[in-house]
């Protein structure tokens, strides 16, 4: 004879299965994320989040982001503050005829990420370009200046 938690539902009752329960619960979990996705890629609201890599490289801070499909005269890049924000707009439109009939198809995507750099930076010799669907934003550290000292009396 097997021993076991029983459940009382609306059909009776029924053997409790802990496994089928942490199944559900992962189930809601990847849901959750998938609906938030934060980690790059397209999410289910259409919003395109991309995938960014900052570093630093002796004098430049690097900041590399995944733009797939994305042409480089759609793009903006802005740093203030030692805040990045890399933004675009895509617009395409296609027009087919086949048989007698126009099929036109119109997309529209636009997204915006922000980062904080981990050093001061200039836009003085900065350099950014768009490879194979990856940006890569050079930017020179700025030179620390010297804050005056104040002598005690």
């Amino acid at each position: 004879m097997k021993f076991g938690l029983t459940r009382r539902g609306p059909s009776g009752l029924s053997r409790w299965d802990p496994f089928e329960e942490i199944r559900q619960t992962q189930e809601h979990l990847n849901q959750l994320f998938r609906e938030i996705s934060p980690f790059g890629g397209w999410s289910e609201g259409g919003a395109f989040t991309p995938l960014m890599d900052i570093r630093e490289e002796g004098d430049n801070v690097v900041v590399t982001a995944d733009l797939p499909g994305v042409d480089k005269k759609d793009i903006n890049i802005n740093v203030k503050d030692n805040i990045i924000e890399i933004s675009a707009e895509c617009k395409k439109e296609t027009e087919a005829e086949e048989g007698g009939y126009t099929q036109r198809e119109r997309t529209y995507s636009r997204f915006s990420r922000s980062a904080v750099l981990p050093a001061n930076v200039t836009d003085e010799g900065a350099k950014a370009k768009l490879e194979d669907g990856v940006l890569t934003v050079t930017l020179p550290k700025s030179k620390a200046e010297e804050k005056p000292k104040i002598m005690i009396e």
